[in-house]
């Protein structure tokens, strides 16, 4: 039966408690549990698909095709478990999914109140689907305090509550800052942070505190006696180099450990964190490095592409190389040519993700077209796939070549998906319908061309899956008439009517694909699109 642990945050946002969970739980995993996290967000969004990168940062998408909060991408990053539409859920849905059962009168004439019927779903959804896993990490969004986030406390209270001793455990992040004029660490907030949630009925089992300075023995101590915990169970959590080093981290300070005695489990095996030193060792040892320059439109906020970011880290450990990452706004390159080539030129790759909309669009193209003029490898995502065919059939000929998504075009390379097939069938699409769930979402399966540059990078594979979310594909009426002038299209959908990837055999590495392989990189596993431009890119910096 399942144990549960809940992980909630004071005083601030953005402590950690994301890449906390996913470090547990790694933990966990590597003395041979069975482990699964889920992601409570207490936002009204049902889904975050519809936010600004720029309000929410990426959108991390599952195999089963739904659109999540980027923690989950640290927690598969991290345990290499595969996450489901079943670990993330909103406010949002929660009341969607409340307003839809009273709308059918599912509770017979009832008054529908927060409790018992908002905490009861809540409460549905954390004890859904648990499988055979041993433990199951609940990360809540916010700060304790929030006014949205009242009914996941609460929930939580229930839980603890009505399940059988030793099942759960509540796990705090807290902050104890340094103030510098003082020349001290601070204890208040953390104090403050953990009598809120106590006056929620909630009390902490284990505070993990986040400090840029080493936390003296007495402060524990006296963090402890204020908190109502063992000193052994206030955890320090030191800023680390790397995020990579974070869960060795905490196993030297003891969290995992401090976790199982909480449970009562004395009889655990000791973890086997060979994986992670050498994930550790590849990072902080790097032989060589490249600079990858990535042409984007959401450069001002790393999160906003925070898988592609790590994917880049993972190529570079494939090859035990440091990657330098250029974020470059592609409105810079609209417009001057002049300004493309001194950005460019010390770039040893070029990378253009995905994205929506027409800002920045024609600086990607230009992004491209330098890349394929100059022999710089390139490695298009999405977007970056359909600016590179754009980009492609400008060049044979087609000189108002673009697409529908940036308005009305007489040469529509690319265009609006409204018909595609799925594992559950046809799927089908209305252009001015609904924004939110409505792309074409998740793993697709792709075939790939025998002897392409692709295939090989998989392994001589004929087939892959890979998580796709985007509206709009590449116009199929134009891919004959671009291989005729260099441009293949080394992998389509099993019907062969969407083109999934394109390359150019004469270039040293010319590749883009429709779907986001960044998702399923990780740090003992890169994906091996990622590896293969990093080993070009490499290539490219032994030329200069």
């Amino acid at each position: 039966m399942a144990r549960y642990i809940f992980i909630t945050g004071g005083v601030v946002s953005s402590l950690g408690k994301g890449l906390m969970a996913a470090s547990l739980a790694a933990l966990l995993q590597a003395r041979g549990y069975k482990v699964r996290i889920r992601k409570f967000d207490p936002y009204l969004n049902v889904d975050p698909g519809t936010m600004s990168p720029y309000q929410h940062g990426e959108v991390y998408v599952t195999d089963d095709g739904a659109e999540t909060d980027l923690d989950l991408g640290h927690y598969e990053r991290f345990t290499g478990v595969s996450a489901k539409q079943a670990d993330n859920v909103t406010s949002g849905r929660i009341y969607q999914q409340i307003i839809a059962r009273e709308r059918r009168g599912d509770y017979l004439g009832a008054t529908v109140q927060v409790v018992p019927h908002v905490t009861d779903a809540i409460k549905e959804f954390a004890l859904a689907d648990q499988g055979d896993h041993d433990f199951i990490l609940c990360e809540f969004g916010g700060t304790v305090g929030d006014i949205e986030g009242l009914p996941f406390m609460e929930a939580i209270r229930q839980l603890r509550n009505e399940l059988e001793p030793h099942r759960t455990l509540s796990v705090h992040v807290t902050l104890v800052p340094y103030i510098k004029a003082a020349g001290e660490l601070k204890t208040k907030p953390t104090q403050h942070s953990v009598r809120e949630l106590a006056s929620l009925g909630i009390q902490p089992d284990i505070l993990l505190c986040r400090a840029e300075h080493p936390i003296p023995d007495s402060d524990r101590r006296k963090i402890a006696q204020f908190c109502n915990v063992r000193p052994e169970a206030v955890i320090p959590a030191l800023d680390a180099p790397s995020i990579y080093t974070v869960p060795l981290q905490y196993h030297a300070e003891g969290l995992d450990r401090e976790v199982l005695r909480g449970f009562g489990i004395t009889d655990a095996p000791e973890p086997d964190l060979a994986r992670w030193d050498d994930v550790v060792e590849r990072f902080n040892h790097p032989e060589g490095e490249v600079t990858i320059g990535v042409v984007g439109k959401y450069v001002g906020l790393p999160d906003a592409y925070k898988s592609l970011n790590e994917a880049l880290v993972h190529g570079g450990m494939a090859h035990r190389v440091k990657v330098n990452i250029q974020w470059l706004d592609a409105e810079l390159f609209e417009g001057a040519d002049g300004d493309i080539a001194s950005r460019l030129e010390p770039m040893h790759g070029i990378l253009v993700p995905g994205g929506f909309g027409e800002r920045g669009s024609e600086g990607k193209i230009a992004s491209v077209r330098f890349a394929r003029e100059r022999g710089v490898p390139f490695f298009g995502i999405c977007l970056g796939m359909q600016m590179a065919c754009i980009e492609g059939a400008r060049a044979a000929g087609f000189e108002h070549a673009s697409s529908t998504e940036f308005g009305p075009t007489h040469e529509p390379v690319v265009g609006i998906i409204t018909e595609w097939m799925s594992k559950e069938g046809l799927q089908k699409r209305e252009a001015s319908g609904d924004l939110g769930g409505t792309m074409r979402l998740g793993a697709y399966e792709a075939k790939l061309a025998g002897n392409s540059r692709v295939s090989s990078v998989y392994g001589g594979a004929t087939s892959i899956s890979e998580r796709h979310r985007h509206r709009y594909e590449v116009n199929g009426a134009y891919v004959a008439p671009l291989e005729k002038d260099g441009l293949i299209f080394s992998g389509m959908s099993p019907d062969g009517l969407l083109p999934e990837i394109v390359e150019r055999p004469d270039h040293p590495w010319f590749v883009g694909v429709q779907f986001h392989p960044e998702l399923k990189s990780k740090p003992f596993d890169p994906h091996p699109l990622f590896a293969g431009f990093i080993g070009a890119a490499l290539d490219q910096a032994r030329l200069v």
